[in-house]
């Protein structure tokens, strides 16, 4: 009698590797080389500078710099990012892993850098001052610039002592382009993603975020329970709490 294997389904595979992640069980080693970023980008799921019917919403829907973020973020759309959990020592100020890498937390990097917001240094310099503040998640006794600003935690505590929180709510109309929301992925998985404008113009706002595909536009805010809901902007985050 034959012994037939079975092997683990793909959302449990991303399952582990998140919670890897999250929980800093990395052991410090490098992760492995990935292939050279992509000179082919995606097609777009929606134009960056967004539909005439969306540009017509979004000066009464979202802040200049929320739009500005939406914008970012759609861009990241076009990138192909292999999801890469591991610890990587990292360049700073300004760094980042492999472009062709990457999870969650790099896509809100990575949008929030196109237009000139480092949040490696930001996270870093106030954790630096603040470290009693920040969650005691993963053993830590004093600040990590590698790996600090990529876990969801550390940028939702970073967001709240900015000013940027508010109600995480079930109502659509809440959630405005460039929105910063964090939620959790079952069975305890933290994920984070950005809010931008419907492909079609209608009035449910999607996200755009990386769950284990690379970054992806989808309709996709209100399927797993929430647990922040962060509005930020340079000139709000200028005093801590």
């Amino acid at each position: 009698m034959k012994t037939r294997l079975t092997l683990p389904s793909p959302i449990l595979i991303l399952a582990l590797a998140g919670l890897i992640f999250s929980h800093g069980l990395t052991t410090g080693a490098p992760a492995p080389e990935g292939s050279p970023p992509t000179t082919e980008a995606k097609a777009p799921l929606l134009d960056p500078g967004l539909t005439s019917q969306s540009r017509a919403q979004l000066p009464e829907s979202g802040s200049a710099f929320g739009i500005k973020l939406a914008h970012a973020a759609l861009d990241r759309t076009r990138h192909d990012v292999r999801y890469e959990p591991a610890y990587v020592k990292l360049a700073y100020p300004g760094g980042d892993v492999d472009p062709a890498t990457g999870v969650c937390t790099d896509e809100i990097i990575r949008a929030c850098r196109a237009l000139g917001l480092d949040l490696q240094k930001l996270v870093h310099e106030d954790m630096k001052a603040n470290f009693s503040k920040y969650p005691k998640n993963w053993g830590l006794s004093r600040p990590d610039r590698n790996i600090d600003h990529r876990r969801v935690p550390n940028l939702q505590t970073y967001l709240k002592r900015q000013g940027a929180e508010l109600p995480a709510t079930q109502k659509a109309e809440d959630y405005r382009p460039g929105d910063i929301v964090t939620c959790t992925v079952p069975p305890h998985l933290p994920h984070i993603m950005m809010v931008v404008p419907a492909p079609d113009g209608g009035s449910r706002p999607w996200v755009v975020h990386n769950i284990g595909r690379g970054p992806q536009l989808e309709d996709n805010l209100f399927t797993y329970p929430l647990t922040g809901h962060y509005r930020w902007s340079p000139a709000q985050g200028t005093g801590a709490q």
